[in-house]
């Protein structure tokens, strides 16, 4: 039996190859189809990894208050009703909201210059509460990371996001180990390197319109360090960013009605900050992506089905050329199954070689689109088996139509066809 496709198969080459010209045109619909499926899958595969990849830095049980910037003159009047973000918001979610597990906050300090001993920079400066780092899955390059200590004895060290220290320790770049103990000046106050952090995953500064990502470019510090040892305007808030984590046995999406209501009684009802809920951005990114996987769903099948009408209209002209050829096999005792089965043998071929050519072809088209546009490209293999098996379906779904008809010729009648 095995042996009996393998013939049909050669045939079936054989054929198609003495019509190199047709067969290649109807090569493209299958090539450009197939092609399609697997840049949309590749694409939206690399979308979704990158997405949760964002989501994760962000903390997908966290719930993210942000304090909101106004100008000195609307601020003067908002603070009359409310004092901003500050530690008295996170001990008063602490005690009345059961679901929430712990914080971590941060104060961002108002620069004028930042230089090392080599460059200069114009990175952030954050003053971070101890959990901060471990709420950003934030990961060591060198050195340690800020402990209790630092903070009660408000200790002027530092810990380098992984661009701040590139740009200004350069010469030490192949090795951030040497950047431990140097010396980074942020306005008045040197700061000694305790840490250098690993650069965190994805290159976005920006997920859902929410900016995020930019820890890559921030210089960290006790959080009582940045309150003693740097000047802050008065009508500033305590804190620019806290993090509420959240039980995984609790639903981040109801969870945050209870935070917001919380944050309306203790502020007076001024909406001072605002709420971003990573579980929420997640969603609303699925439902993003999956109308962009609907859409070139459609237009990978628009092209697959003029691939199929393609070898369907080949096939017809086949037929109609080897009206004879038919008519002689018949005459020497080929069945009509058999001559069934060497065109659908030829409309099989079709489709598998298209399919590969395909594939091929979508793989190079998916990594050109990932490198001009900067999407991330992520290679899916039940993506390539599954657009294989529908090239081959449609293929040889358009062949069966003109396998009977060839199948049902009269043989005399074909025989003296001219």
């Amino acid at each position: 039996m095995i042996k009996k496709y393998r013939v049909l198969l050669a045939d079936a080459i054989a054929e198609l190859s003495a019509q190199k010209l047709r067969t290649f045109l109807t090569l493209l619909g299958m090539i450009f189809g197939v092609g399609a499926v697997i840049a949309m899958l590749n694409i939206g595969e690399g979308a979704e990894r990158q997405a949760l990849k964002l989501i994760d830095s962000m903390g997908v049980n966290n719930i993210i208050i942000e304090g909101k910037e106004y100008p000195s003159e609307e601020l003067i009047e908002i603070r009359e009703e409310s004092l901003g973000l500050s530690m008295g918001d996170v001990d008063a979610a602490l005690a009345t909201l059961p679901f929430v597990e712990g914080f971590s906050a941060s104060k961002k300090i108002k620069i004028h210059d930042i230089y090392s001993d080599f460059r200069k920079s114009q990175a952030e400066v954050l003053g971070v509460t101890l959990t901060y780092f471990e709420h950003a899955n934030l990961k060591l390059s060198a050195g340690r990371l800020l402990n209790e200590n630092d903070n009660n004895k408000i200790a002027q060290v530092a810990v380098l996001g992984f661009d701040t220290a590139m740009e200004l320790f350069p010469a030490m770049a192949d090795d951030t180990s040497k950047m431990l103990n140097q010396y980074v000046k942020v306005n008045h106050v040197w700061l000694q390197i305790i840490g250098v952090l690993s650069p965190p995953p994805g290159d976005k500064n920006e997920f859902q319109g929410v900016k995020i990502g930019g820890d890559r470019y921030r210089i960290f510090l006790p959080l009582s360090t940045s309150v003693q040892k740097f000047s802050n305007d008065l009508l500033t808030s305590e804190l620019d960013t806290i993090k509420l984590n959240i039980s995984k046995a609790s639903d981040p999406l109801v969870a945050s009605k209870a935070v917001k209501q919380l944050m309306v009684l203790r502020h007076g009802g001024i909406e001072d900050y605002s709420l971003i809920i990573p579980a929420a951005l997640l969603e609303q990114q699925k439902q993003t992506q999956q109308i962009f996987n609907i859409v070139m769903a459609c237009v990978a099948g628009i092209s697959l089905l003029v691939g199929g009408i393609g070898i369907m209209n080949i096939m017809l002209a086949n037929v109609m050329e080897r009206t004879k050829e038919i008519g002689l096999l018949r005459a020497v005792g080929a069945t009509q199954e058999d001559i069934k089965q060497q065109f659908l043998a030829e409309s099989f071929a079709i489709s598998v070689l298209g399919g590969i050519l395909g594939i091929i072809f979508g793989l190079a088209l998916s990594e050109i689109i990932g490198f001009y546009s900067g999407w991330a490209v992520s290679w899916s293999i039940p993506a390539i088996f599954l657009s294989l098996s529908i090239c081959m379906i449609v293929g040889v779904g358009f062949g069966v139509f003109p396998a009977i008809k060839a199948s049902k010729l009269n043989p005399i009648d074909a025989l003296h066809s001219d």
